[in-house]
């Protein structure tokens, strides 16, 4: 029985307890206290994760899968097994947050008492908290400091110390806590700080980054360099305390060099440009958001960091710098045989503007659709040999058009209309092909069905269709392929942080033209570089293949060229300071900028570059056998040994055409004399006269719209 109040006194003295009931009821106290604790341990579970603690930043890698283009979600983290960490690693950041880790359960008494003592009498404010308390506070608790929060804490540390190793406690604490720089986790604070992955860490070196935990923003080495190396001490001197370090050996130990810290965002320049199409690809295939910011992915894209860096310098080198604002220019290059895309030039900077030139930016395809033409009439059983009606001007089913310059070509070749980019002739050969036949033989190759401006009239065939970079690089890659199609990705391998391979790039394609049919488009399109509209191609000095496109009131310039191993297109067009379309004139200082002028010297430049350490490679010559072909002269100078597989035979120079007689006063101008003067007289593209953008002509019985750009 409690003997209160007190029978044996008297007075107030019945009030005042016995040593015995104070000392019972304490007792009594902490064994409801501890019992209630021991509930809350066993009954409360142990949450999921939060977000922060699971996520892992992503990695998108180069081809090589070794150098790093940059890096996908907020949170930069990368875990790694405590194995990775060096043992000099692991204590050094034990003696800067909890000395006694292997030795308590989870909370430490003295550590909490020393907290309170040095909080209550003015000392250095410390907040007792071990490790495991401080990873449960990080992976499953918010940082309220509310007295709710603080026991939720405390029950969680000693029920994780009963479900989990010390050293699965320290590696999920060393991948979760922050250091400052934006990484998460001990693996990106060491390529934050030291430019190097933990494993390769000194001791040195580890001290530091245990340094900073305690507060990233105090001991941030550029700003507060004496505040860190007092902290660092700290830890050193901490290390020697627990012998975990001699004396001797801390003396030997000298101060770390740290990495500048990254300034700026990460997205600048090209960077942005190529996480956000790696982004798209990822989410078209089925891949979560949340799992692409925070998954810990390990991505190795298609693109090459030569042929990258080369994409760049082209448009600097060989790009309008003169009157060029509101100039938007798209590069970008597949490999043939793959699709795979190595090279990509979206804008001159990503945080200006986030729309991709390359990959999203259209503009009117001008003449390059006459190589839709050319693949389609030669499937339909048509030659170069067959001869067209180039005169100008011409009516061809109720449409009349002109030439550029009203120059007229008569009885012209369809090779020598390819090479001349005559459009009489093209539009009479779409009329006789049919316009159906000719746009499906443009998606067969690989534009889009959703392509805007594509319409069953005459002008597809002069480009009045608004592609994209990528589509049309892609679509003359199947003529560079010999007929064979397939999507253009970025993607080469996803690798999960577990090492699993998640995906890898194994698409082989598909046949979509007829090979023979191909070396005979190759072979016309090469015309186009060694005496048409494209010579600036030439002076690459290897075997190339393409076709300019420049729209009425030059609203747009395209050159889309390719050699057997590397398909590239170049778009330049203009806006005004509301968005837009505006004539490319005066840009560069040239009065008329055509696909002859500033797009095929950004591409000779770009392929130039991406292309100097790979062998010289030839098309297949129309009716050769690829693998018996003989060594034949070509037009660059060289003269190529037939070896299985790895060469191709060179096609014969383009002859002069007997059926092309041109007015030499109607023929076109040579290029701009803003730009180098090349080898041989280049001549522009024939363009017709057109009525103004949206006019609809009544030609005899049928209704034609006439298109706004050619």
């Amino acid at each position: 029985m409690i003997n209160y109040p007190r029978s044996d006194k008297t007075g107030l003295g019945r009030l005042i307890p016995s040593w015995k009931l104070l000392l019972g009821t304490v007792l009594t106290l902490v064994l409801i206290g501890a019992g209630l604790f021991a509930l809350a341990v066993y009954a409360l579970p142990v949450p999921q994760p939060n977000d922060v603690a699971i996520a892992e930043t992503t990695k998108v890698m180069y081809a090589d899968g070794k150098t790093e283009i940059g890096r996908i979600g907020d949170v930069r983290r990368t875990s790694v097994p405590l194995t990775d960490v060096p043992e000099d690693v692991q204590l050094a950041v034990l003696a800067a947050e909890d000395r006694s880790f292997y030795d308590h359960g989870g909370f430490s008494p003295e550590g909490i008492s020393r907290a309170v003592w040095n909080n209550a009498t003015g000392g250095s404010t410390q907040g007792g908290s071990t490790i495991t308390q401080q990873y449960v506070k990080n992976a499953y608790l918010s940082q309220d400091q509310t007295v709710l929060r603080k026991g939720n804490e405390l029950v969680l540390a000693v029920k994780l110390e009963t479900l989990e190793s010390k050293d699965e406690i320290l590696a999920n604490y060393l991948n979760t806590i922050y250091f400052g720089r934006g990484a998460y986790g001990v693996e990106a604070a060491s390529e934050a700080y030291f430019g190097k992955s933990v494993k390769d860490l000194d001791i040195s070196e580890g001290a530091a980054l245990a340094a900073v935990i305690q507060s990233p923003g105090n001991y941030e080495p550029e700003l507060f360099k004496d505040r860190l190396m007092e902290r660092w001490n700290y830890v050193l001197d901490g290390m020697v305390e627990k012998e975990w370090l001699t004396q001797a050996e801390r003396d030997q130990i000298t101060f770390p060099k740290f990495k500048k810290q990254e300034k700026g965002n990460q997205l600048a320049g090209q960077t942005g440009y190529i996480l956000e199409t790696v982004k798209d690809e990822m989410v078209a295939k089925g891949w979560s958001e949340a799992e692409i910011d925070g998954g810990g992915l390990t991505i190795t894209t298609t693109i090459k960091q030569g042929a990258q860096e080369a994409a760049v310098n082209a448009v600097k080198a060989a790009g309008p710098t003169y009157n060029a604002e509101g100039l938007r220019v798209g590069l970008i290059a597949v490999e043939p045989q793959t699709r795979r895309i190595q090279a990509m030039y979206g804008g001159p900077n990503y945080l200006k503007s986030q729309l991709n030139n390359a990959t999203q930016g259209r503009a009117q395809g001008g003449s390059t659709f006459k190589a839709f033409g050319l693949a389609a009439a030669l499937n339909d059983g048509y030659s170069l040999d067959t001869v067209l009606n180039g005169s100008s001007p011409a009516t061809v089913d109720g449409y009349t058009l002109q030439n550029f310059g009203n120059s007229s070509y008569g009885p012209v070749s369809l090779l020598s209309a390819t090479t001349h980019s005559v459009n009489t002739a093209y539009v009479q050969l779409e009329s006789e092909v049919g316009v159906e036949r000719t746009i499906h033989a443009a998606e067969k190759a690989g534009l889009p069905k959703d392509t805007p401006g594509i319409e069953e009239n005459l002008t597809f065939v002069l480009g009045s269709p608004s592609p994209r970079p990528i589509d049309m690089a892609n679509s003359f890659a199947t003529f560079a392929a010999r007929g064979m199609y397939a999507e253009p990705t970025i993607l080469k391998e996803v690798t999960r942080n577990t090492g699993e391979v998640a995906y890898r790039d194994e698409d082989t394609g598909t046949r979509v033209f007829p090979e023979d049919v191909m070396d005979n488009v190759n072979y016309a399109l090469q015309s186009v570089v060694t005496s048409g509209t494209a010579t600036r191609a030439s002076w690459m000095g290897r075997p190339a293949a393409g076709k300019t496109g420049t729209t009425d009131e030059n609203m747009s310039a395209w050159f889309v060229g390719y050699t057997p191993q590397l398909s590239a297109a170049v778009m330049l067009a203009k806006e005004d300071k509301k968005g837009r379309p505006i004539s490319l004139n005066g840009t560069g200082g040239i009065y008329d900028v055509t696909g002859g002028s500033f797009p095929t010297a950004i591409w000779t430049e770009f392929m130039s570059a991406a292309l100097a350490d790979e062998p010289v490679e030839y098309f297949v010559a129309p009716g050769s056998d690829y693998s018996t072909s003989t060594p034949t002269p070509n037009t660059y100078g060289q003269q190529t040994t037939a070896t299985p597989e790895s060469t191709r035979t060179a096609t014969a120079t383009p002859t002069a055409d007997p059926t092309a007689t041109t007015d030499p006063t109607t023929e076109p101008a040579n290029p701009e004399p803003a730009l180098p003067s090349p080898p041989q007289g280049q001549q522009r593209e024939q363009l017709p006269a057109v009525p103004p953008e949206g006019t609809v002509t009544q030609q005899g019985r049928r209704r034609v719209r006439r298109p706004p750009t050619l």
